[in-house]
């Protein structure tokens, strides 16, 4: 299958400044930027300075398709060179090469991390994808630091790895409950960049996405869970408690984005109210880091045109 192995580090073509009416205000990076751009990485990527997460419009479309039916063809087209590029990087950890992606999902309920995992991570051949979900934390996992339950997932060489949920968990949920104190979780921000600064020496590329959905939205589909019996059973009491510290997430995710959003593991914040531009999204992002990545298939152990010449005249089934 032919793909493009094009990096992202490329140069980029300069644009000058136009006004986005899709998304007025959403930050202060992407107000110098235009639609035209070539990275989308570039547009949504978190600058840990001045980022103010309420500037940032969970309906807005601040680059690449305008309608649910330019994304979708654009899908299609990312999906072909995903599937190659991760051929290829499975391949290559079959080689004996180290690397591999690990895409974090994070975001309030129904934000869509299992959305994006069928709609994204499903362009993909799941041989080569390792998929991990972090939920309360068992007795076992509480008995150790927090960051042990998810070293065991990291995914290894030549892999995909899916979080939804992660390590942020533990400053997000951790700090709005209460569950340890103020000093703990604070303290994790710093322990947090130490862990995935290891994880990028050790050959992971990280694209961590937050899916960031309006309230007015996330009641939406609430109530779509509610009404409709075929998804009641994504549906959890529990949420509406949840849904009441909405502002509280909101000021913990601020603080998680800001404080651990690094040159080898930044933080891109996705707009969420739009499924269609939510999935395109993360896909685009993931695909310019596995771009990035440029994955080689291993030469072979063998030559090849001897290998043909021997099936062609000693097959023994011919």
């Amino acid at each position: 299958m032919a793909y493009s192995l094009r990096s992202s580090t490329v140069a980029r073509r300069s644009v000058a400044h136009r006004a986005d009416r899709r998304s007025p205000g959403y930050s202060p990076t992407m107000a110098k930027k235009s639609a035209q751009v070539e990275s989308v990485r570039d547009v949504l990527r978190v600058e840990p300075a001045g980022f103010e997460i309420a500037r940032v419009d969970p309906a807005g479309t601040p680059v690449g398709p305008r309608s649910k039916a330019d994304a979708a063809a654009d899908l299609a087209k990312i999906g072909v060179e995903l599937d190659g590029l991760q051929e290829a990087l499975y391949a290559e950890g079959t080689g004996g090469g180290r690397r591999r992606v690990l895409l974090v999902l994070q975001g309030m309920d129904t934000s869509g991390k299992g959305g994006v995992i069928r709609h994204v991570a499903g362009l993909v051949n799941p041989q080569g994808l390792r998929i991990a979900s972090f939920k309360k934390p068992t007795r076992a996992e509480l008995r150790h630091d927090f960051l042990w339950r998810v070293r065991r997932q990291v995914p290894g060489p030549g892999l995909i790895g899916v979080f939804d949920r992660s390590h942020y968990e533990d400053v997000l949920v951790a700090r709005v409950d209460e569950l340890v104190p103020a000093a703990q979780w604070r303290a994790r921000y710093a322990l947090i960049n130490d862990f995935e600064a290891g994880l990028a020496e050790d050959g992971v590329t990280i694209v961590k996405c937050y899916l960031h959905i309006s309230p007015d939205k996330q009641r939406e589909r609430l109530v779509e869970r509610l009404e409709n019996p075929a998804k009641r059973w994504k549906y959890n009491p529990h949420d509406v408690d949840v849904r009441a510290k909405f502002s509280q997430y909101q000021t913990a995710y601020q603080d998680a984005l800001a404080k651990c959003s690094t040159a080898v593991a930044p933080w891109y914040a996705i707009p969420a109210d739009r499924k269609w531009y939510r999935n395109w999204a993360v896909a685009r992002v993931l695909l310019e880091a596995l771009r990035e990545v440029a994955p080689v298939f291993p030469e072979p152990s063998y030559d090849p045109v001897v290998e043909l010449a021997r099936l062609q005249e000693a097959d023994p089934l011919r």
